[in-house]
């Protein structure tokens, strides 16, 4: 049965950066009736109406869907996913009409398991760096596994981990110790139960989204995010401290190769393994010589990637997610803004370690040339202050990456929170 709507009343879920631009881009559409953000952030509460309900406290989500009339979910981050949030309005009587955009609980896997997602590309051919997997009971068989390889080893905890849970180490006794440490000495909770080890691609990493119906795709933008709170890549990995939009190195043969040899056999393998799926899949990818090879899948947005990612989309967003919903994705064209777009997050100092709360952020209305996403920010007593360690991200566009990147630094000049500190090399190596 295809649902007719007209203007619909809208439910984004999260707080992040990702979804104030989610919220930001719904906003614009003339589709969106009314548009509500759980628990959302100081960004969204000026476009939206913020519900104070956690992302996975299913029960209050319902309410809130019954009171405002919601015809639409839009799940941002993966836990409420991987909790299965997209069965749980599917089993209710009262909730089973509403469209929820995210995979169901099965094939929120993809990114719940690393084993999971690992045994997946294996079934379906799709290129990934050979692997073996252990739990405490075999961590002895680890050990060996890691003396069969050359380093740098990585180590890779199979649940989620708020994506921290991923070790690249040069050196084979520190590797056996965190091995150790996260299986015996659970470093990283039940996220790391089990361990997956695999071999160290060599090569640049970007990203891919795709939307999927479950039956048919649309490839988005590719994007390039910088992990490492260090400029030049270095230091300690954090949720994501900038991003560009296009990867000036995808040319449109290996953008091809990224098609026919991950994108096509991943949502023909979801079909074959009956794994229903409405929503985005995020594939994280590296280039080894001139071929994609598969480093990781997600089941929604990246972040800051969506920051640079739905800013070039000119398609109404919400006739998207309609079609997706109505298994129509076939009939919508996608027209993407030849601008580049870039990014940079603003972090609390500190942060990904201990970080403080509550600094004022001075200057936001100044910003004229860019766009502030506020991620890790809240309205408290007329003034805005941080709430979390990625703070907020500065997109711009340019007729290049470099163009667009000058912009983003500019307009964080006018910006400023004590302790703030972000990326100056957003973009050095490409």
């Amino acid at each position: 049965m295809l649902k007719e709507f007209l203007r619909m009343n809208i439910l984004v879920l999260g707080s992040g950066g990702r979804e104030h631009t989610f919220a930001w881009k719904l906003a614009q559409s003339q589709r969106c009736k009314a548009l509500f953000v759980a628990p959302g952030n100081s960004g969204t509460e000026t476009i939206a109406t913020n519900l104070n309900i956690g992302v996975t406290d299913f029960k209050a989500i319902k309410l809130a869907v019954l009171e405002h009339h919601i015809d639409l979910v839009v799940v941002g981050p993966e836990d409420p996913l991987v909790q299965g949030i997209h069965d749980f309005f599917l089993q209710d009587e009262e909730l089973k009409n509403v469209s929820v955009i995210g995979p169901q609980k099965a094939a929120a896997e993809l990114e719940g398991s690393k084993e999971f997602a690992k045994k997946f590309m294996m079934r379906h051919n799709i290129p990934t760096a050979a692997y073996e997997s252990f739990s405490k009971d075999n961590v002895e068989e680890g050990f060996k596994f890691l003396e069969t390889l050359n380093p740098p080893y990585v180590l890779k905890a199979d649940g989620l981990a708020a994506g921290k849970g991923v070790l690249i180490l040069n050196n084979l006794e520190e590797a056996k110790a965190e091995l150790k440490s996260m299986l015996v000495d659970a470093k990283f909770g039940e996220a790391s139960n089990k361990v997956v080890i695999e071999e160290f691609l060599d090569g640049i990493e970007l990203s891919c989204f795709v939307l999927t119906d479950g039956k048919d795709y649309k490839i988005l933008p590719t994007a390039k995010d910088y992990k490492r709170i260090g400029e030049g890549d270095t230091g300690l990995n954090t949720g994501g401290m900038g991003a560009v939009s296009p990867v000036p190195f995808a040319t449109k043969e290996f953008l091809d190769k990224i098609e026919n040899q991950v994108v096509k056999p991943t949502v023909e393998g979801l079909k074959k393994d009956n794994l229903p799926y409405v929503g985005f899949i995020f594939i994280g990818l590296i280039k080894v010589a001139d071929d994609p090879k598969v480093i990781e899948y997600n089941v929604r947005m990246g972040d800051p990637e969506t920051e640079v990612v739905l800013p070039r989309l000119k398609t109404d967003l919400v006739a998207v997610f309609e079609a997706m919903a109505n298994q129509t994705l076939a009939k919508i064209n996608i027209e993407i803004d030849e601008r580049a777009a870039t990014t940079v997050m603003l972090v609390s100092g500190g942060y990904p370690e201990a970080y403080e709360k509550g600094k004022e952020i001075i200057g936001i209305e100044k910003i004229t040339d860019s766009i502030a996403f506020h991620a890790g920010a809240k309205s408290q007593d007329g003034k805005i202050i941080t709430s979390g360690g990625r703070v907020m991200a500065i997109t711009s566009y340019g007729d290049t990456y470099n163009e667009a990147i000058k912009k983003s630094y500019q307009s964080i000049e006018n910006l400023h929170f004590d302790k703030m500190y972000y990326r100056k090399d957003i973009g050095f190596d490409l």
